[in-house]
C-alpha cells in the first residue's frame, strides 16, 4: 500500500515537471512594444445632471503591448521623486497620446491639456519580475457644445516603462467627433 502512495506521488511529480517544462517565458525586448489594437467610437451619449456631463461621444483606444521586463506603470499616486523624474524627461507620463484632426486636408495637432500627463497604474503589480503582455484601453471623451462640428479625428500613441525606455508609436484609424467651431 505505501509503495502505491510513493509511486502516485512520483507519477505526479514527473506530471508536474514535465508540465512546467513546456512553459517558456516570452522572450520579448526590454524596451516597450505597441500595436494598434482597436479605436472604438460611442456616439451621442445622452446628457446626464451636473457640470460638465452635457452630450458628448466617447471614443475607447485599444492598444496591445509587450515588454520583457514587466516594468510598465507605476504605483499611483506617484512620488515626488516619479513626479520630477517624468517632469524632466518630456513632461509627460507612461502614456502619451497625442491628437490630431483634419484641418484644410492635412491632419493637424490639437493640444488637449488633460492630455498632458497621463499615467496607467504598475501592470505587473505582485508579479515577480518578467516578461508581461496584455492590453490598454484609454477612453477620450468630446462633449457637445451649443457650437460645433464633426470632424475627422486620430491619435498617436507611445507608452513607456519606469526606466523612461519608449515605445514605438503607434496611429489609430480616423473617427468623426465633434469640436467646438471657432
Amino acid at each position: 500500500m505505501q509503495r502505491q502512495v510513493i509511486q502516485t506521488y512520483c507519477l505526479a511529480l514527473a506530471v508536474g515537471l514535465t508540465l512546467s517544462g513546456c512553459f517558456n517565458e516570452p522572450d520579448f525586448a526590454d524596451k516597450p512594444e505597441i500595436e494598434f489594437r482597436s479605436i472604438f467610437p460611442y456616439k451621442n451619449l445622452p446628457a446626464r445632471p451636473g457640470v460638465g456631463r452635457g452630450r458628448r461621444d466617447s471614443v475607447v483606444i485599444s492598444i496591445d503591448f509587450k515588454d520583457g521586463r514587466g516594468d510598465l506603470g507605476n504605483t499611483l499616486p506617484l512620488s515626488k521623486a516619479d513626479s520630477a523624474l517624468y517632469a524632466s524627461n518630456g513632461r509627460w507620463g507612461n502614456y502619451r497620446i497625442q491628437t490630431f484632426r483634419l484641418i484644410n486636408r492635412q491632419y493637424v495637432e490639437v493640444e488637449q491639456r488633460v492630455n498632458s500627463s497621463l499615467f496607467f497604474p504598475d501592470l505587473a503589480k505582485g508579479k515577480p519580475p518578467g516578461a508581461i503582455q496584455g492590453t490598454l484601453d484609454f477612453n477620450q471623451t468630446f462633449l457637445y457644445g451649443s457650437s460645433f462640428q464633426l470632424l475627422p479625428t486620430k491619435f498617436r500613441i507611445t507608452i513607456r516603462d519606469r526606466q523612461l525606455n519608449e515605445s514605438n508609436v503607434v496611429e489609430t484609424d480616423t473617427v468623426w467627433v465633434p469640436w467646438p467651431r471657432f
